[in-house]
């Protein structure tokens, strides 16, 4: 007889959930059987979700998590909870810093066992960069209410249908001469549905991983230079990359960055300059049981739509090279 799921039948509440991240954890609630409630400003992203879940697996509700009242409502009668909103702008204080503390009392006083709380790589309560500082701050307030929450901090996150890697394709595509922004930065891209079960694998062991701070990265240390010209290699583009000094790329930033639309934001820049890389000062997804897939497992079957003739152009020297650590062992 198989061994029961420990999430299925749970109530598993995602604050913040109808966004990019939100969508994969719930795909892997849902297939694990968790009963899903998605908290959200506007929950209407997450409608497409409807499809993969069961009649009554999945229930979608607006909250507004900088409120007590609307976190009371949301959090009713949860088992576990996920807080994931986050932003670059606005009162990132009540947002990032003051809510998380109040989302993990109320679960708590909920009766719920588990609790994670998304942060990122590298946080710091004493950054001048208010997004990392209030996170990290967020982090404390959320430990002091839910000492059993477990922190995931992950770099950035990729994915078929991310802003990040679809932005710098779509770019890529259209020009033939493009700036790199902290062409140096080092980033250890970690793949979404890693991450994702990372999150749920946090979820459903908190007797095991609550408490603890994990770093989710990939296997990959990347620079943005290198990102983008594998980008162009998966797209078999000849593109000419002009590596921007950090000096040109801050002046660029503070000057644009307030604008609307524009590339990067100075605290952006500042936080790219830090890089996102995995120190080793907490435990990584492997402790979570997940082994983490590279980028480049994925970057030439994405960026297919993106090539001159899409499906019709030859497979890209960038895919031919690439084998699979499975490959790689065999040989």
């Amino acid at each position: 007889m198989a061994k029961k799921d420990p999430l299925d039948g749970k109530l598993v509440v995602l604050l913040g959930g109808s966004g990019f991240f939100g969508h994969h954890i719930a795909q892997d609630l849902l297939e694990r059987g968790a009963r899903l409630r998605i908290a959200s400003r506007d929950p209407a992203p997450a409608f497409k979700l409807k499809p993969l879940a069961n009649l009554g697996q999945m229930q979608l509700v607006r909250c507004d998590v900088t409120q007590p009242s609307s976190l009371e409502q949301a959090l009713a009668g949860a088992d576990a909870a996920v807080f994931l909103a986050g932003a670059f702008e606005g009162d990132l204080e009540a947002l990032m810093e003051r809510a998380p503390g109040n989302a993990a009392r109320i679960a708590k006083e909920q009766g719920a066992k588990s609790f994670a709380f998304i942060s990122a790589i590298g946080v710091d309560p004493e950054s001048d960069v208010p997004y990392s500082r209030t996170k990290a701050r967020g982090e404390r307030n959320v430990l002091a209410a839910f000492p059993e929450a477990t922190i995931i901090r992950p770099s950035i996150i990729f994915g078929s249908d991310d802003n990040f890697l679809n932005m710098f394709g779509q770019l890529i595509r259209l020009f033939p001469v493009l700036p790199v922004f902290g062409p140096d930065a080092e980033l250890q891209l970690v793949n979404v549905d890693d991450a994702a079960a990372g999150v749920v694998a946090a979820l459903a062991d908190p007797g095991r991983h609550g408490g603890k701070t994990y770093d989710i990265a990939g296997p990959q240390v990347l620079t943005m230079g290198q990102i983008n010209r594998k980008i162009a290699q998966a797209q078999g583009r000849e593109r000419a990359f002009i590596d921007l000094p950090d000096f040109v790329s801050r002046t660029f930033a503070k000057a644009t960055g307030w604008l609307p639309f524009a590339p990067l934001s100075l605290d952006q820049w500042k936080l790219l300059e830090r890089g996102s890389v995995a120190d080793g000062s907490n435990p990584g997804i492997e402790k979570l049981g997940i082994t983490p897939r590279p980028l480049d497992l994925f970057l030439e079957r994405w960026m297919t739509p993106m090539r001159r003739h899409g499906r019709f152009t030859d497979r890209t020297e960038f895919a031919q090279d690439y084998r699979t650590p499975e490959e790689e062992a065999r040989d």
